[in-house]
């Protein structure tokens, strides 16, 4: 079931908590990856001829706390709630409220991991995600995030197609006045529609029309539907400068063309 979380500038979005089952397989890599580095790092030690002594206790305790805390909370934190196996399984920590998440959050969840993933081989934590609505494990409740699909069987970028009854007017429109940040916004807003929530949806759709509105004349036919209008002037606004482009390109040619050519009267030796 999808949950609807709010983003900047009271945007819903609405996102797909992950399964406990995908969650499982993700933790499952995250403990091949880190079993495969202990036995690496204590091959090394067993072969060196370092003398521990009394030492040896202290330290096996640290590269416990370091690859099973401190590891996590970095990796975690630096990839914005990626690790090993979330990327492997598509998944992504953010915050209930739909942002990346902080060493803060990557820590609370690492620690409170020790014990309710570790210690208990995933008991609390198969407990606590059958009974949120969200799946959320104890770590997650007490750091204030949740664990998101991010690739597969979601929705995908929406794609824009010009509009038929606008695409006279809009070879026809002026768009001279229209910025690149605003153009840019309403092509990323265009390309998201699919995972937005129709109210979101709808007021950033009107709100978007109203600044194109100030920007581009003459304005469309009376009724037309807010992202008409803004697919619209997107699509034109990028056919006039693929068109520009193109052109710059061929006059390029033709002046390098013109460059290399002999002066007139002067034959070529090797004709």
């Amino acid at each position: 079931m999808d949950e609807q979380i709010i983003i900047g500038e009271g945007v819903v979005l609405d996102a797909r908590p992950a399964s406990f089952a995908t969650r499982g397989l993700a933790f499952a890599i995250d403990i091949l990856g880190i079993l495969a580095i202990i036995f690496i790092v204590s091959y090394w030690l067993s072969s060196t001829s370092i003398f521990l002594g009394d030492l040896s206790n202290a330290l096996a305790i640290a590269i416990v706390v370091f690859f099973i805390v401190i590891l996590p909370t970095g990796v975690e934190s630096l990839s914005h709630g990626r690790s090993l196996g979330k990327w492997a399984m598509g998944l992504q920590v953010v915050r209930d409220d739909g942002g990346p998440v902080t060493v803060r959050h990557s820590f609370i969840r690492a620690l409170v991991g020790v014990g309710e993933l570790w210690l208990t081989t995933g008991a609390v934590a198969l407990i606590t995600s059958l009974i949120n609505p969200r799946g959320k494990r104890l770590g997650d409740l007490l750091a204030g995030t949740f664990v998101i699909r991010i690739r597969g069987g979601g929705p995908r970028s929406a794609t824009i197609v010009m509009p038929p009854h606008l695409a006279r007017w809009a070879t026809a429109t002026d768009m001279a006045q229209l910025p690149d940040g605003l153009a840019l916004s309403c092509r990323q807003f265009l390309g998201r529609t699919n995972t937005l929530h129709a109210g979101s949806r709808q007021q950033m759709a009107q709100d978007f029309a109203g600044q194109l509105a100030t920007k581009v004349a003459p304005l469309p036919p009376a009724g037309t539907h807010p992202e008409d209008f803004i697919a619209a002037v997107i699509l034109e606004r990028s056919r006039r400068e693929q068109q520009s482009e193109a052109n710059r390109q061929e006059y390029a040619g033709q002046l390098q063309a013109q460059l290399q050519a002999l002066p007139y009267g002067i034959q070529n030796p090797e004709n």
